[in-house]
C-alpha cells in the first residue's frame, strides 16, 4: 500500500532552555522563511526554472560534498553570492538546501599514509564534515561505501582489512563497522537523519559478489544468487538501528532503465531485510527519461511501501575542461544532450528530477545533487601544480597512490577532478545560479530581461556606427528595443583589431558590442583554413590530404568523436608500430600580413613526436603539438608570415613510436591521439609596449570586489573597459597605453570599502524521519543485530594521526618541487593576515623569478637570483581568507616552478578582540548545543511525517 502521512512525535529537546536563550540573544532574529504556496509569484533570477507543484515543505533537497576537505586542503575558497569568502556549508544553507550526504570509505591510506584521493574520506573525516553540516542546521546522510575507495556498479572491492573474509565473516565486520563509526558521528554531536547501507550495489557490497544479471525472484532461499548480500545489508541496517535509532536506512542502486530495479526490492522484500529508503542513481546521461524513473520508484514504494528518492544525480553547465584534466561529461558513452550544458540546463535537469520524485506522491522524499563543489584546484595552465595537489591532498578523483588498492582503474586513471564542468559553483568559488534549484523548484524562477546586440564590422577610418538601442529579451522570448549609453571605451579604438564595448540600457541592464575594426578589408575573425575541425567530405573533394604511412597509424579524417573539442569530429589516429604520416593543406588567396597556426589536440603520447607547422614562400614555421590524455585539450600557435603571393600549406606530422609504458596498467606499447579545430587567423598588433597596461589590469582584476562598494567598482570597469580597448587596438600610442594604465591604477587607488555586513542566511526547514520498526527477532541463520567482537580501535589500517604532509604551526613547511627542479620553502607554516613570511628558493635558473600567493594567484614579489637562490620576504595579503593556501615560485611567464603550503588562520594581525569575540561565543554555544542548537525532530511510525521545523 502507499505510505501515508502521520502526525510526528516531537523528540526530546537537544539543548537546555537557557542555552537556547543564549544563541537568541547573540544570533536573533533568526526566521525560517514559510515554504512558497500556490499563489506566489515566481521569483526573478538569473535562469529561468519552472515551478514543481505539490513539492512538500520537507522535501530532502541534498548534495554530496564529500570532496570538500581535499578542495579547502588544496587552497580553494568557497564565496557567497557577492564573492566574500564563506563557509561552504553556511552557503548551501543559504542557498536551499537542507541536506547534506557524506560517503564513508573505511580505510583509503595506503601504509605510509597518503591518501587515495577523491577526499580521503574516512570515518574521521567524514565526521568533520557531518559536524560541519549539522553546525550549519543541514541534516546529515552517511553513505557506507564499505570498501576502502570507490564503489560502484562496477567494482565492490573489499577493504583490505577484510580481504578473505567469507560472506558470513563479511556481515559480520559490516554490522562492527556500521556500529563503530555511526558511534563517532554521534559522539560528535552530528545530526544524521539517514544511513546508507552500501553505494550503487547492484551487483554486490562490501566485496561480496551478487551480480545483477543473476537477480531472480525465485526460487526464494539459501541458495539464491543475492542471499549473501542479503546478510550484510541486514547487518548494515540493525547496526544503524543500534546507533540512531530514529535515522531511516536507505539500500541504493543505479540506473532505473535497466528494468532490475523491482527485482530488487523483490529480493529484499522475500529475505525480510529491515529497511526504510529504495535510492536511486539517476543520470540523464545514462539513465533514462524521468517518467521511467518515476514509473519505477512508485512501483517500488506502492508494492513494498517503501519511501523512495533519488541519491545521485548531476548534469553539466559547461563542456570546458578546468583543471587539466578530463572531464566524465561529455565523453564516451556520455552524451550532453539531453539538457544544454549551460547553467540554465542544469537546473532545469536537476528539477526534473525533483519534480519525478514529487509524481511518486508521499512516498517521493528527496533529490541528492552528487558533488556540486568539486571544483578545479587550479586552472588548466596550472596543471603541473594542479597535480601536485591532487596527489598531495587527495583533491582529485584518485591519486597515484590508490593504484596498490585499485591497479585496473584508479591505478591507470589518476587525476584531477573529471566533475568541476558539474559543479554548482564557478571556479572561483562563486555559487551559479543552479545552486538555487530547490529553492526555485518551490516557487518557480523566470530569467532576468537580457540586452544584446549583433556585432558590428567598420573599416579603419569610419565611424564605429554603434547602435543607438538594442534588444532586450525577457524569459518568455518576448522583445523591445531599448535606449543604450555606452561606454567611452569607443573613443579609444585605434586601428584594427577585434574590441568589446561595454553598454548600459535605459533600465540598467548591461550589455556589450563586439567591434572588428578590418585593414584594407581583412579582418581578424577569419579562419583562411578550410574545414577546420575535420567534418566529413565526399569523396574527391576533401579540404584535408593525408600523406604517408595512413594505414600504419590507422589515420583518419572526419573520425567521429562525441564531444570532441569542436563539433563532432576530428583528425584521429591510433598504433601500436612505429609509424609517421602527415595531414595538410595548401592554402592560396590569403592576404600578405602576420597571422597565427593554431590547433588543439589531446592523446596519449608514449615518447612519439608531432609537430603543428605553416610553409610560405618566406618563412616555415612550426610548433611541437601537446598531449596529456584522453580529452585533455592543449593548443598549440605558431606564427605565420604570408608573403605577397598569398600562398600557404599548413598541416600536422604525426610520428609514432610506441613503448611500453610501466606505469599503464593493460594498455602498453600504444600511441593515440586526434587533432582539431585548426586556424588560421590575421593578426594586427602594435609595436608599442603595453606590459605596463597588462599589469594594471592584471592588478585590477585581481581585486577581491567583495570588499568595494558597487560605485567605486562601476568606475574601476570603466576603467577596465578602456585598457582593453587599448590592449586590442593596433594603433594605439604609446601615450594611449600610458594614459589608460594611469586610468585603470587611479580607478584601484579610489576604490571605496564596503562597510556593509553579509546578510544572515535563511536555511530552508529539512526533513525529519524516523524509521519504521525492526524487527525483535532475527530471521533463522541470519547474523544478531549485535555481532561480538566489536574492535576498540579503529579498523586495521586506518591512520591514527592525519597523514604525512599536513603542517604545524611550529614545523618550517616541506618544500614542494618536482626532480631535479627548483625547490622553495618557508619560515612559517602558519601565518595571518599581514604577517611576513620569508620564502627561499634553490636550484632556480635565469635571472629573475615571483613569488606569489594561490587560491587565486596573486604575485608578491620579483625576487633576483643569485647562484641559483632567490631570497624575499613577503607580507600574507590581509585580504586573504583564512584556509590553505600556497605559496608559489614562478618564472616571469607564469610557469610554476615550485610552491610551499601555507595555513592563514583568523583575522588580520590589526583585528581587536572585540572583532572575533561574538563569533566565538557563538561557536562556543553551538558546541554546547551539539551543533544544532535550535533543530527539533520528530518521530513517526511506519512511514515518514511530512512537517516544517518549528
Amino acid at each position: 500500500m502507499t505510505a501515508q502521512r502521520k502526525a510526528p512525535t516531537p523528540r526530546a529537546a537537544r539543548a537546555t532552555a537557557a542555552a537556547v536563550a543564549a544563541v537568541a540573544a547573540i544570533a536573533a532574529p533568526l526566521t525560517i522563511a514559510a515554504t512558497a504556496n500556490a499563489t506566489d509569484p515566481a521569483v526573478e533570477a538569473g535562469i529561468t526554472v519552472e515551478k514543481v507543484d505539490g513539492m512538500p515543505a520537507d522535501f530532502a533537497a541534498g548534495v554530496d560534498v564529500s570532496s570538500v576537505l581535499s578542495l579547502e586542503e588544496s587552497g580553494v575558497v568557497f564565496r557567497d553570492d557577492r564573492g566574500r569568502p564563506a563557509d561552504l556549508f553556511t552557503v548551501l544553507a543559504d542557498h536551499g538546501v537542507n541536506y547534506v550526504r557524506v560517503r564513508v570509505w573505511n580505510d583509503p591510506w595506503d601504509a605510509s599514509g597518503h591518501g587515495y584521493g577523491g577526499g580521503n574520506v574516512d570515518v574521521d573525516r567524514a565526521v568533520e564534515i557531518g559536524e560541519r553540516a549539522t553546525a550549519a542546521g543541514l541534516g546529515v546522510l552517511v553513505d557506507f561505501h564499505y570498501s576502502d575507495f570507490w564503489a560502484d556498479p562496477k567494482k565492490q572491492k573489499a577493504p583490505k582489512a577484510w580481504a578473505g573474509l567469507d560472506a558470513t565473516q563479511t556481515a559480520d565486520a559490516v554490522g562492527e563497522f556500521t556500529r563503530d563509526a555511526l558511534t563517532a558521528f554521534q559522539d560528535a554531536g552530528v545530526d544524521v537523519g539517514m544511513v546508507q547501507v552500501g553505494n550503487e550495489t547492484n551487483n554486490g557490497i562490501a566485496g561480496v559478489e551478487c551480480q545483477s544479471a543473476d537477480a531472480v525472484r525465485e526460487p526464494w532461499g539459501p541458495d539464491n544468487p543475492w542471499a549473501p548480500c542479503m546478510d550484510v545489508y541486514r547487518a548494515g541496517s540493525l547496526a544503524v538501528s543500534a546507533v540512531y535509532p530514529d535515522a531511516l536506512v536507505a539500500l541504493h542502486f543505479t540506473d532505473p532503465q535497466n528494468g532490475r530495479m523491482a527485482t530488487y526490492a523483490d529480493l529484499l522484500d522475500q529475505a525480510g531485510v529491515p529497511y526504510d529508503v529504495f535510492a536511486a542513481s539517476w543520470y540523464a546521461f545514462w539513465h533514462g527519461t524521468t517518467a521511467n524513473l518515476t514509473a519505477t520508484l512508485k512501483g517500488i514504494a506502492d508494492t513494498y511501501d517503501k519511501l523512495v528518492m533519488v541519491a545521485e544525480t548531476s548534469w553539466a553547465y559547461t563542456t570546458d575542461e578546468l583543471d587539466g584534466w578530463t572531464n566524465t561529461a561529455p565523453g564516451t558513452g556520455t552524451p550532453v544532450t539531453a539538457y544544454p550544458a549551460t547553467v540554465e540546463g542544469q537546473a532545469t535537469a536537476v528539477r526534473d528530477a525533483v519534480q519525478a520524485v514529487v509524481d511518486v506522491g508521499d512516498a517521493g522524499i528527496g533529490v541528492f545533487y552528487w558533488e556540486p563543489a568539486w571544483l578545479p584546484v587550479g586552472p588548466p595552465s596550472d596543471v603541473v601544480a594542479n597535480r601536485v595537489a591532487w596527489e598531495a591532498h587527495g583533491s582529485g578523483w584518485a591519486s597515484s597512490f590508490a593504484g596498490e588498492y585499485d591497479p585496473d582503474d584508479a591505478g591507470v586513471w589518476f587525476g584531477g577532478s573529471s566533475w568541476d564542468n558539474q559543479a554548482m559553483f564557478a571556479p572561483d568559488g562563486t555559487p551559479l545560479d543552479s545552486l538555487r534549484v530547490f529553492q526555485y523548484a518551490r516557487t518557480g524562477a523566470h530569467a532576468r530581461p537580457v540586452a544584446s546586440t549583433p556585432p558590428i564590422t567598420v573599416e579603419a577610418g569610419d565611424a564605429l556606427g554603434l547602435p543607438a538601442t538594442v534588444t532586450v529579451t525577457t524569459w518568455d522570448g518576448g522583445t523591445s528595443q531599448q535606449a543604450v549609453t555606452w561606454s567611452d571605451a569607443a573613443s579609444w579604438v585605434r586601428g584594427g583589431g577585434t574590441y568589446t564595448i561595454p553598454g548600459v540600457t535605459a533600465d540598467g541592464l548591461p550589455v556589450t558590442v563586439t567591434v572588428t575594426v578590418t585593414v584594407d578589408g581583412v579582418d581578424t575573425t577569419t579562419n583562411y583554413v578550410r574545414n577546420s575541425t575535420f567534418a566529413w567530405e565526399a569523396a574527391g573533394s576533401e579540404s584535408w590530404t593525408l600523406t604517408g604511412d595512413v594505414a600504419g597509424a590507422d589515420a583518419k579524417l572526419a573520425w567521429p568523436a562525441e564531444g570532441g573539442y569542436d563539433g563532432d569530429s576530428w583528425l584521429a589516429w591510433w598504433s601500436t608500430t612505429p609509424t609517421t604520416f602527415t595531414a595538410s593543406q595548401t592554402i592560396t588567396g590569403v592576404p600578405a600580413g602576420s597571422y597565427e597556426l593554431k590547433a588543439t589536440a589531446q592523446g596519449k603520447w608514449n615518447g612519439s613526436a608531432a609537430t603543428l607547422w605553416a610553409d610560405t614562400a618566406d618563412v616555415d614555421g612550426s610548433a611541437p603539438l601537446d598531449f596529456w590524455g584522453w580529452r585533455s585539450f592543449r593548443t598549440t600557435t605558431v606564427p605565420v608570415q604570408v608573403g605577397a603571393d598569398g600562398v600557404v600549406t599548413v598541416g600536422t606530422t604525426v610520428s609514432l613510436t610506441p613503448f611500453d609504458d610501466p606505469g599503464d596498467a593493460g594498455d602498453t606499447l600504444e600511441s593515440w591521439g586526434s587533432v582539431d579545430l585548426v586556424t588560421l587567423q590575421r593578426t594586427l598588433t602594435s609595436s608599442v609596449d603595453k606590459s605596463d597596461l597588462l599589469d594594471a589590469i592584471a592588478q585590477a582584476e585581481a581585486v577581491e570586489r567583495a570588499e568595494w562598494t558597487a560605485a567605486s567598482l562601476a568606475t574601476l570597469d570603466d576603467a577596465l573597459a578602456v585598457g582593453r580597448v587599448v590592449v586590442a587596438a593596433s594603433e594605439a600610442t604609446a601615450q594611449d597605453v600610458a594614459d589608460a594604465a594611469a586610468l585603470v591604477l587611479d580607478a584601484v587607488d579610489a576604490l571605496v570599502a564596503d562597510a556593509s555586513t553579509p546578510p544572515t542566511p535563511t536555511p530552508t526547514p529539512r526533513p525529519t524521519w524516523a524509521p519504521s520498526p525492526r524487527p525483535t527477532a532475527t530471521p533463522t541463520g541470519q547474523p544478531t543485530a549485535e555481532p561480538t567482537g566489536t574492535p576498540t580501535a579503529a579498523p586495521t589500517g586506518t591512520p591514527t594521526s592525519t597523514p604525512t604532509g599536513t603542517p604545524s604551526a611550529s614545523a618550517t613547511p616541506t618544500p614542494t618541487t618536482t626532480a631535479a627542479g627548483p625547490s622553495i620553502t618557508a619560515t612559517k607554516a602558519v601565518a595571518r593576515p599581514g604577517e611576513q613570511v620569508t620564502v627561499t628558493a634553490t636550484g632556480v635558473t635565469g635571472a629573475q623569478v615571483e613569488v606569489g600567493i594561490a587560491s587565486t594567484y596573486r604575485r608578491l614579489a620579483v625576487v633576483p637570483v643569485v647562484d641559483g637562490t632567490a631570497t624575499v620576504t613577503v607580507t600574507v595579503p590581509t585580504d586573504l581568507a583564512p584556509g590553505v593556501h600556497h605559496l608559489q615560485l614562478r618564472d616571469l611567464s607564469g610557469t610554476v616552478l615550485a610552491q610551499v603550503e601555507i595555513v592563514v588562520q583568523g583575522a588580520a594581525l590589526a583585528a581587536t578582540g572585540d572583532d572575533v569575540a561574538a563569533p566565538v561565543t557563538l561557536a562556543a554555544l553551538l558546541v554546547m548545543l551539539g551543533a544544532a542548537a535550535v533543530v527539533v525532530a520528530a518521530r513517526r511510525g511506519r512511514t515518514r511525517a511530512r512537517h516544517a521545523i518549528r
